[in-house]
């Protein structure tokens, strides 16, 4: 019995799991050898990032160090399904007699769909930070993605190993010191599957607008590619849930980035080769199949609103210091607001007066 028999699920996730497994390509080729040693320097380059970004933060000081998993392609995917089912959980209603029929045969088709995207991100993914999974999170490092972008790079392994890690070592920082984070992101995505009151009407004409603006060339960030489609379409509480969801992912990607460029150059010694090359490969034209799934996955405008959260970060960091900065772990009343993301002296006035 698969979990949307058994849990009445929207997306059978296991399903997901095996299917992404399947499909999702394996990466580059290692020995057991090469791959021991890859595992074995990933695992001790999350150890050794723990204590220079907690030092650079000042969070999470006396907080335990938890072992990374260090995962391949399928791996990840499993996980990723996981995390998906207790994110999303199971669906609150009762279906009617029909529904409950159907249901085990949509959550399956969900479930192929799912994995078939877990499958194409599976291959873009260095690390990731859960805290959904488990009650303490994961840290999951994808070593066949790091082994692949280094050498595609040609950039020192050990260094472009660490580097990643001060990123990664960063969010689960970030959700140790603010364990409110994780019961945010969930209540977010309550909303977002709560039922709009608003009629066709009143979506199709919001719709319309936002592609007038385009036309334009007047469209707000978040109206960009399909995730601003698919925003547009949404009821009110929908689209101030995505909007807190971008927000949040905004500040906590671009504090990663100002971390990983701060602590950079004491422990990683080629780290301005590693980040002009990295930055280059962002910035290469992507082929029609990369640029279809970052439409689908709005990756465009998360990369923009990255270096957005990166600037705020610098200016309050700047402007207060870290310890100042560090207030928007407080609760969710301190998070930074969207006019104070775009002018982070809004946020500096109302946080500390």
């Amino acid at each position: 019995m698969t979990g949307a028999d058994a849990g009445g699920e929207p997306v059978d996730w296991a399903l997901a799991g095996r299917v992404g497994g399947r499909i999702a390509p394996p990466g580059p080729r290692l020995t057991a050898g090469e791959r021991g040693a890859v595992i074995a320097s990933l695992t001790a380059a999350a150890r050794g990032a723990e204590a220079p970004v907690r030092a650079q933060t000042g969070l999470a000081e006396d907080l335990p160090i938890p072992e990374a998993e260090i995962v391949d392609r399928a791996q990840w995917i499993t996980a990723a399904g996981q995390s998906m089912r207790a994110l999303v959980g199971a669906a609150d209603e009762e279906p009617g007699r029909v529904g409950a029929l159907l249901r085990p045969i949509t959550a399956r088709a969900a479930g192929v769909q799912a994995g078939g995207v877990l499958a194409a991100v599976s291959t873009a993914i260095l690390g990731q930070y859960d805290p959904f999974a488990r009650p303490d999170g994961r840290l999951l490092l994808v070593w066949p993605n790091i082994v692949g972008v280094e050498r595609g790079l040609g950039v020192r392994p050990a260094d472009f190993r660490m580097w990643v890690c001060l990123h990664e070592v960063t969010h689960r920082v970030q959700f140790a010191a603010a364990p409110w984070l994780g019961g945010y992101m969930r209540d977010s995505v309550a909303d977002l599957g709560a039922e709009s009151p608003e009629s066709l009407e009143q979506m199709l004409g919001r719709l319309v607008g936002v592609l007038r603006r385009r036309r334009d060339g007047t469209a707000a960030l978040s109206e960009e590619g399909l995730v601003g489609l698919l925003t547009a379409v949404q009821g009110p509480a929908q689209r101030a849930a995505i909007e807190r969801m971008l927000l949040l992912g905004t500040l906590l990607e671009g504090h990663a980035d100002q971390v990983m460029d701060a602590v950079g150059p004491e422990v990683v010694p080629t780290v301005g080769r590693i980040r002009r090359a990295f930055d280059a490969r962002r910035e290469q034209a992507p082929s029609l199949p990369q640029r279809l799934l970052r439409a689908v996955l709005g990756m465009d405008v998360k990369m923009a609103q990255y270096l957005r959260g990166k600037a705020f970060v610098d200016e309050v960091v700047a402007t207060v210091g870290t310890a100042g900065f560090n207030a928007v772990f407080t609760g969710p009343e301190t998070l930074p607001r969207a006019e104070e993301i775009v002018d982070p002296q809004l946020w500096v006035r109302r946080v500390h007066g």
